[in-house]
């Protein structure tokens, strides 16, 4: 082999060195770079993986009171559902039982139930009333003032007993009605009572009407300024707070002893009895509550409290969404109209949510088979529920995550 020969192979033989280790050079450079490329992408997944459990754990915190309440419907059954829309007379025997049996919404204590009882044992037994009860109980008393004062009509629950508005009124003007609405809503507190079933929005200054005595006693303005006061007052105590009787009282007989029909015109009605009405709504009313009284100007075939039309006017034109409840079902304004059978569920058709009532043992099952047949749509049911169920949400009685 001739010296050029072995000049030119050793000289591809370097050339294939040198590249060999230029080439091994710039594969270590490149690691590194590949190395903390991979670890961004790792912590890339780990933060989305993150975010969206944040996300996820974000959106199951957001569910709105109305969801989680519908929630709870859901869960419900039949018999729970038809239960939640009596709120009752305590019965004089079975209080407990009754409770877990028909799973009631809730109890209205009466002149009764203050009958050897103080205030200590009346607040043990309505504790017992709230541990009986698998839904959240919601316990009430007719608490207007004066001729109406359920629990201080016993000096050992309330020493002094509750005045009336009117009353009131004359001695301290507007005042002296919210403090004592302030005394009231912390004795009910103290209590475990959640609503004392007032204000009455009823317009009269007629002393020789009967429903006189239980109003404060002014004009249409002096009327709704006092609902509208009162009503703010309790809300901002958390006790609920109830406008009756709807469409107004006037100045007609007693409809707890017989047949009422009211014949006013509706331009008189309008005028005269609505406006205390729609001012509470605007103040943020809990509840109103519907008279017995046939009101010829609005249904003249049927006593309001089973009328379709007069809860069309309270839904529809006054714009009220919240819980509507009828007057006591045994008052003979009514039960000398339907069968106290057939009444309850009468009352939930026309657009009831609430019922008041003495002879729920017999109601409950009606409205139970109607739902069943169809006859009372479960849906008009739920929607019923899910305004008593949120009325308790807003008075504090459920609990609820928010």
């Amino acid at each position: 082999m001739s010296f050029k020969t072995k000049s030119i192979i050793i000289g591809i033989l370097l050339i294939g060195l040198l590249g060999g280790t230029l080439y091994a050079l710039s594969n270590q450079k490149e690691k590194p770079a590949d190395s903390k490329s991979s670890q961004a992408s790792s912590e890339t997944r780990i933060k989305t993986k993150e975010t969206t459990a944040q996300t996820e754990s974000s959106e199951r915190k957001v569910l709105s009171v109305e969801e989680q309440l519908k929630q709870m419907i859901k869960e419900m059954s039949i018999d729970e559902k038809v239960g939640q829309l009596f709120l009752v007379r305590v019965p004089e025997s079975n209080a407990l039982e009754d409770i877990k049996n028909f799973q009631l919404g809730g109890y209205l204590l009466f002149g009764r139930d203050m009958e050897n009882q103080t205030k200590e044992t009346l607040t043990k037994k309505i504790a017992e009333f709230q541990e009986m009860s698998q839904t959240p109980f919601m316990v009430a008393s007719d608490e207007e003032g004066g001729t109406v004062t359920r629990i201080s009509s016993n000096k050992k629950i309330v020493p002094d007993k509750f005045e009336s508005p009117q009353s009131l009124y004359k001695k301290g003007g507007m005042s002296l009605v919210l403090k004592e609405t302030k005394r009231k809503s912390d004795i009910f507190k103290e209590l475990g009572i959640h609503t004392g079933l007032y204000p009455v929005a009823d317009v009269s200054t007629d002393p020789e009407s009967f429903i006189y005595d239980r109003t404060i006693g002014l004009d249409v303005e002096g009327t709704s300024n006092y609902v509208v006061d009162v009503v703010k007052e309790l809300k901002q105590n958390d006790i609920g707070s109830t406008l009756k009787h709807f469409p107004g009282y006037g100045d007609n007989r007693d409809s707890h002893t017989e047949i009422v029909r009211d014949t006013r015109s509706i331009e008189e009605i309008e005028k005269t009895s609505l406006p205390p009405f729609k001012k509470g709504i605007e103040a943020g009313a809990d509840s109103i509550l519907v008279s017995h009284n046939i009101v010829d100007a609005i249904d003249s075939e049927f006593p309001a409290s089973i009328s379709p039309k007069i809860h069309e006017v309270l839904r529809q034109e006054l714009g009220f969404d919240g819980v509507i409840m009828t007057d006591d079902m045994d008052m003979a304004g009514l039960a000398d109209f339907i069968s106290q059978e057939q009444a309850a569920l009468a009352a939930l058709k026309s657009g009831n949510d609430l019922i008041l009532s003495s002879t729920y043992s017999t109601q409950i099952p009606v409205v139970k088979e109607a739902v069943e047949s169809g006859d009372y749509p479960e849906e008009q049911l739920e929607a019923s529920v899910l305004r008593v169920l949120k009325w308790k949400h807003e008075l504090g009685i459920i609990k609820l995550e928010e």
